[in-house]
């Protein structure tokens, strides 16, 4: 087994501490411990300060998947919690891995969809995801790929990095599809639902969709590392379960508390994530208007990252480089093997985005003129 190199973790790790301005962030504002435990009860807090650090349980504390169904509108039997969505995905791909499978997945997409099937010796079928498409996917195009080796079909709405979503009657007619081949889909819904114009539902209302999700992007509060996977089937749940006890057990009881408080409190917490992001959306779009003359980009459906690029069509590594020596991050598109875009984050810088704009503008124009006269 061999795992191709995390291209995007590398450059964030290289770069992200300490930069000025972090463009890069594909999360939202930013919470702290006090934060969360503000939001809560005394009891809550109570129950925080002096619960036991020991192992949870391995589907995960039953008030968390309460609270988790119950946002989710399924059966608490159907949730099963991990250790983000990373953890859903290991477990996914792994059990997928048979002798002449293959997995359909979007490109671009997040490094972790294609790396975890590749290294399991799955073949690796992808759909695109087209600038030309306003980056919509083309259910025709998914199934052409589709056959009897088939194992899961992957979606993500709204998606990273792009933030283009996948429209209701879409993600039902692709359900109806994969229900009627025995073929898994799996919608990755950790953007879910931080959406900028029209919304979407979640495929947890599907009887035959896995959903995925976790605490990370929407909710902004990575750190405690909470995922989830809703999944109706129960032999997959019992996968599920087998393979967690497997590879990490259970989440920390620490992070399953203040994940319960935040789920509880999604009004407040999403409500946040949603302000900030629509707010520093309006403002991106004027930039872009704005510069329009060096800039591409199709405005998000959802989420809170945007995938620009230069209309010169270079490579948007080296633009991404100097960019950092200005103070300014972004993550390079060949990390999500798209070379000629980069990728924008417009939530976790907050208030400070406006500023961040003002700097990016300036490299910009630094940039285009030093390309006019190379």
């Amino acid at each position: 087994m061999q795992l191709k190199p995390f291209l995007l973790d590398a450059w964030l790790d290289q770069y992200e501490h300490g930069i000025e301005f972090n463009l890069a962030a594909s999360t939202g504002p930013t919470w702290t411990v006090n934060d969360v435990l503000r939001l809560a009860d005394d009891e809550t807090r109570h129950r925080f300060l002096n619960h036991k650090l020991v192992y949870s349980r391995p589907a995960g504390a039953d008030s968390l998947r309460e609270a988790i169904a119950e946002m989710q509108g399924v059966p608490l039997e159907t949730v099963q919690i991990v250790t983000g969505a990373s953890e859903a995905l290991v477990a996914l791909m792994w059990l997928a891995a048979e002798p002449g499978a293959n997995v359909i997945i979007p490109l671009p997409g997040f490094t972790t969809f294609s790396a975890l099937p590749q290294s399991l010796g799955l073949e690796t079928r992808y759909y695109r995801v087209r600038r030309e498409n306003n980056f919509r996917i083309d259910l025709d195009e998914i199934k052409r790929l589709a056959d009897s080796r088939t194992k899961l079909i992957l979606v993500n709405s709204p998606h990273n990095p792009t933030g283009a979503t996948i429209a209701d009657e879409e993600i039902e007619a692709l359900h109806d599809f994969t229900a009627e081949r025995g073929i898994q889909l799996v919608s990755d819904e950790v953007y879910h639902p931080i959406y900028h114009g029209r919304k979407t539902r979640s495929a947890a209302r599907l009887p035959h969709a896995t959903v995925i999700a976790d605490l990370s992007k929407a909710f902004s509060i990575a750190g405690v590392r909470t995922g989830w996977m809703i999944e109706p089937d129960e032999q997959r749940r019992q996968q599920y379960w087998t393979a967690r006890a497997y590879f990490s057990i259970s989440n920390t009881t620490t992070g399953e508390i203040l994940s319960e408080i935040a789920v509880r409190k999604r009004d407040v917490v999403l409500g946040r994530t949603q302000e900030i992001a629509s707010r520093n959306l309006k403002l991106l779009a004027s930039f872009m208007a704005e510069h329009g003359d060096a800039l591409g980009w199709i405005p998000p459906n959802g989420g809170m990252t945007a995938f620009p690029w230069l209309l010169s069509e270079e490579k948007d590594r080296p633009f991404c480089q100097a960019a950092t020596e200005r103070g300014i991050l972004f993550a390079p598109g060949d990390c999500f093997d798209a070379p000629s875009h980069f990728r924008l984050g417009f939530a976790a810088s907050g208030d400070n985005f406006s500023k961040a704009l003002d700097r990016f503008g300036s490299f910009v124009k630094s940039w285009s003129a030093k390309m006019v006269t190379a």
